[in-house]
C-alpha cells in the first residue's frame, strides 16, 4: 500500500505546482491591490466591484455566455444525428468513422483556427465557389458567424463521441424489446434512445460550453479583435494592461460560472440516470 502511495507523490507536486498555486495567485490578486512595494498588497473588494458595475464588461460577459450557448445547442443539432448515424454502423465502419471524426483534433487548434481565417477570407475558398455561381464576396470573417463556426468546428468533436458512446454503450435488447411490443421507429427512439443517450449530450454539453464560455484565441482571430469575449479581456488584462488584480478577479467570476455549470450539469447528469433506473 505505501509503495503505491509513493506512486502519487510526482502527481500531487505536479498538481500543487501547476495548478493549486496558480490558482492560490489569482485568488490573492483578485482580493488584493498592489502597493508601492510590490510585496505589498491592499485586501479589497474593488476589482470585482468594476466588472460588475461596468456595463461594457457586463456586455462582454454577456455576448460570451450567449456565445457559448449558441455554439453548444448547435453541436447538439449537428452532433446527435451524426453520432446516431455512426452507432448504427457496423464494427470497422463504426472505427474508421469515428477515426475521421477525431483525426481534426491531432492538429493544434490554433493551427486549425488559422486555417478557416484562409477559407472565410474575402478572396478565400468559400467565397472562391461562392464566385463560381456569381455570389460574393460575402464578408464572413471578422463577424459572429465566423467565431461561431470556429468554435462549432473545434468543439464538435467532443460532443459527436459523448453521444457515440451513450448511444454505442447502450444495450441494443432493449430496441428489439420495443419493437416486439409494437413500437415503430419514431416512438422507439423517443422512449428508449434519447433518455438512454441523454448523459452522453449531458456530458457533450459540458466539454464544449466551458471551453466556448473562456475561448480567446479564436473570437481574436476569426473576429479580427473586434468581436471580444470574456477569454479576451482577460488576456488583455495580464498581457496588454499589465493590470493582474483586475484579470485575475474575472478570472476568478469565470471560475465561479464555470464550476456552477459544471455542479448543474452534474445535477442533471445525476437525475437522467435515476430516471433510466426507474
Amino acid at each position: 500500500m505505501k509503495q503505491f502511495r509513493s506512486m502519487t507523490y510526482p502527481y500531487v507536486a505536479w498538481i500543487s505546482v501547476m495548478i493549486v498555486v496558480p490558482m492560490l495567485l489569482i485568488v490573492l490578486y483578485a482580493f488584493t491591490e498592489s502597493g508601492n512595494d510590490v510585496l505589498t498588497f491592499r485586501f479589497t473588494l474593488d476589482n470585482f466591484a468594476r466588472f460588475v458595475t461596468d456595463r461594457v464588461f457586463l456586455a462582454v460577459l454577456w455576448r460570451s455566455l450567449c456565445i457559448a450557448l449558441i455554439t453548444t445547442v448547435i453541436c447538439v443539432l449537428l452532433g446527435y444525428p451524426i453520432a446516431y448515424v455512426i452507432a448504427q454502423l457496423p464494427g470497422r465502419g463504426n472505427t474508421i468513422m469515428i477515426l475521421l471524426i477525431t483525426m481534426p483534433t491531432w492538429v493544434n487548434m490554433l493551427v486549425r483556427t488559422y486555417a478557416w481565417m484562409g477559407i472565410l477570407q474575402d478572396e478565400g475558398v468559400l467565397n472562391g465557389l461562392l464566385s463560381v455561381f456569381g455570389i460574393g464576396p460575402v464578408p464572413m470573417i471578422h463577424t459572429s458567424f465566423a467565431v461561431i463556426l470556429g468554435m462549432v468546428y473545434n468543439f464538435i468533436p467532443f460532443m459527436i463521441l459523448q453521444i457515440h458512446t451513450s448511444l454505442d454503450k447502450m444495450d441494443k435488447n432493449l430496441l428489439n424489446a420495443a419493437a416486439d411490443l409494437g413500437a415503430d421507429g419514431l416512438h422507439t427512439f423517443l422512449r428508449v434512445t434519447l433518455p438512454l443517450s441523454l448523459p452522453g449530450v449531458i456530458s457533450g454539453i459540458t466539454l464544449v460550453f466551458l471551453p466556448a464560455v473562456s475561448s480567446f484565441f479564436i473570437p481574436k482571430l476569426l473576429g479580427g479583435g473586434q468581436y471580444v469575449l470574456v477569454g479576451n479581456v482577460i488576456e488583455s488584462q495580464f498581457l496588454t494592461s499589465g493590470d493582474w488584480n483586475f484579470g485575475s478577479a474575472i478570472s476568478l467570476i469565470m471560475a465561479v460560472i464555470i464550476m456552477l455549470s459544471m455542479y448543474l450539469t452534474r445535477k442533471a447528469d445525476v437525475s437522467v440516470a435515476s430516471a433510466g433506473k426507474e
